[in-house]
């Protein structure tokens, strides 16, 4: 996040907590995706997802007159998020827990939108690609798997994600290495019949 969006944000902050519903909606359109994708890789119910982002919201809503701006929006907004599925997904039975997930969705990897000169072969090639990558980045430890996510899918910084893994930038560096080194060696031998480069 950069400072300008930072600066946004605090502003947007501010006036929601001063009585603006407008500043606060403007805060739900921006991060409403966001919040869904993260909320996304760990319930698998798309209706369990709309509800807990709406949750999310409400529960920021009300607490908005409690923050004190110490953290970035986001980060504090991605707490509450977590928290709502933790609480969410501990009551549910196991077995709702570790549903499979269906081939056409993924945590991670996505498969090729066909073009007009892909062929059956390449087309399968992809989504075997895709499903590769998911499972490389599911197998990983839980602090590996989470730092990628936020750095490759939520596009955050070392220190926002420091911030929102109460460690040291450098050690969320390390995290992410590891995690590529892993996810890339699961998908070297995919990758090497294919002309295909190390991530």
């Amino acid at each position: 996040m950069t400072a300008a969006e930072a600066d946004a944000d605090a502003l947007l902050v501010r006036q929601a907590q001063a009585g603006s519903r407008a500043a606060f909606d403007m805060l739900v359109l921006k991060y409403q995706r966001r919040i869904e994708r993260l909320l996304s890789r760990s319930v698998r119910d798309a209706a369990d997802v709309a509800d807990l982002t709406q949750e999310t919201f409400l529960a920021a809503y009300r607490a908005l007159p409690g923050f004190r701006g110490e953290s970035a929006f986001y980060t504090w907004l991605y707490r509450i998020a977590v928290n709502a599925a933790r609480r969410h997904l501990s009551q549910q039975p196991r077995l709702q827990q570790v549903q499979a997930w269906d081939d056409s969705e993924g945590t991670f990897g996505t498969a090729p939108t066909p073009s007009d000169d892909a062929t059956p072969e390449s087309l399968l090639a992809g989504r075997q690609l895709a499903r590769e990558l998911d499972e490389a980045v599911e197998s990983l430890v839980e602090e590996q798997r989470r730092a990628l996510l936020l750095r490759e899918v939520d596009g955050l910084s070392y220190d926002e994600i420091g911030e929102l893994m109460r460690c040291p930038p450098g050690t969320v560096r390390s995290r992410i290495y590891r995690a590529r080194e892993a996810v890339a060696a699961r998908l070297l031998p995919l990758l090497e019949g294919r002309g295909g480069r190390r991530w």
